[in-house]
């Protein structure tokens, strides 16, 4: 049975993309994530907002995904990848794997759009 709610929304704003992430980013649905990035990251756009607040698990896949892309966001300092409305346990993850700290974190993904 596949999951009635996408993995990722995506959203073009005039500041950055938001994607809004739903349900577990395991091995199986982080390449969703890895193909959103691209299909911005391809145009050129690299400013992201990403809204966990729907998001109970990540994998490391997911991990891998993320840090990939905040390096090339990064690079030549064209963007940046912004983490909103994380749960405890995931910013726990994020914490024990010493990601949390390449990352602005934010409590909603409204405060982390108007960063931008």
């Amino acid at each position: 049975m596949s999951d009635p709610v996408p993995t990722i929304e995506q959203k073009q704003l005039d500041r950055c993309d938001l994607f809004i992430l739903h349900g577990r980013i395991d091995s199986s649905k982080a390449p969703e994530v890895e193909t959103a990035f691209k299909s911005v990251t391809d145009q050129g756009r690299y400013r992201f907002v990403l809204d966990m607040s729907d998001v109970p698990f990540v994998s490391s896949a997911f991990l891998r995904v993320l840090m990939t892309n905040h390096k090339q966001a990064k690079r030549f300092n064209r963007g940046n990848i912004y983490l909103a409305a994380m749960s405890p346990k995931i910013t726990d993850v994020l914490e024990l794997a010493g990601v949390l700290g390449m990352f602005q974190t934010y409590e909603s993904a409204t405060e982390a759009v108007g960063a931008w």
